[in-house]
């Protein structure tokens, strides 16, 4: 009996992907042959060359699977991606800066704001198909977690801030930049259509089984340059404001701020 617990276990671990090693005085990661060839492949894809797979690997490790992880001490992507969101923040904002002279501060934050949003975020990374190199939990794959643009778009980040941490800050502006400039320019065109409103509503209807209201809070500025703050609410309560060149602009901001909100915390809304 205990030599066949021991044959599983070591079955087990030979499935591992990754393996925790202890050296002196620090943990570090020993990747299977596997998952050093598919990181490989993925640089391939990225094109870009990383000099330590272990904080590519990082970058796609979803807390999930080290919380399942049998050996413990696991490094998750949050620390990267922590990174990796003021790395994106920097690169965007210097290329805005630059490329547009003429916006003020509220159109260049308001251009910011969406791209580098969720929904962007979440669709370069399926079209760079990491989702299929994400190291998660067995519930969390169980529950599309694979395809999740919440997922999807934290592990963008944590990419981000893994290439900036092996390759410095040049070959990781290059990288976002290939990305992102067109989706910018679609942005600034306003072709880019992200219905945070739609999503927003389907959110709360399916939490609260309600639907948010939208309220005009005021505006500022003269007639031919105003500037409208709206606020979302839910059960009188709310949960967003934003503001805009229009009311359908500055409702979208709100909308845009509640979603952030409810989709890191478990706001409970009494009912009336």
């Amino acid at each position: 009996m205990q030599k066949s617990q021991q044959m599983n276990q070591v079955q087990l671990f030979k499935q591992q992907p990754v393996k925790v090693v202890r050296r002196r005085d620090r943990i570090g990661i020993r990747l299977s042959p596997e998952r050093r060839d598919a990181l490989l492949r993925l640089c391939e894809q990225l094109k870009v060359k990383f000099r330590r797979l272990d904080l590519l690997n990082m970058a796609l490790t979803h807390p999930s699977y080290c919380s399942e992880f049998n050996q413990g001490n696991l490094p998750s992507n949050q620390r990267l991606e922590f990174l990796g969101d003021a790395v994106l923040t920097l690169i965007v904002s210097n290329y805005l800066f630059h490329t547009y002279p003429e916006m003020d501060e509220g159109q260049l934050t308001r251009i910011k704001a969406i791209s580098v949003s969720e929904p962007v975020l979440h669709a370069i990374t399926k079209k760079l198909g990491l989702g299929q190199y994400l190291l998660l939990g067995k519930g969390e794959e169980r529950t599309g977690g694979r395809d999740r643009p919440s997922i999807l778009a934290d592990a963008f980040e944590a990419l981000v801030g893994a290439m900036f941490l092996d390759r410095g800050l040049k070959i990781t502006s290059e990288f976002v930049l290939k990305h992102l400039k067109n989706r910018i320019r679609m942005i600034e065109r306003d072709r880019l259509i992200l219905d945070f409103k739609s999503r927003l509503q389907e959110l709360t209807q399916s939490r609260y089984h309600i639907v948010p209201t939208y309220h005009l809070v005021r505006t500022i500025g003269p007639d031919h340059a105003k500037t409208f703050i709206s606020e979302v609410r839910i059960q009188g309560v709310a949960i967003g404001r934003g503001k805009g060149h229009s009311k359908k602009e500055a409702e979208q901001e709100a909308a845009r701020a509640a979603l952030k909100k409810l989709l890191k915390s478990n706001l409970q809304i009494l009912e009336k």
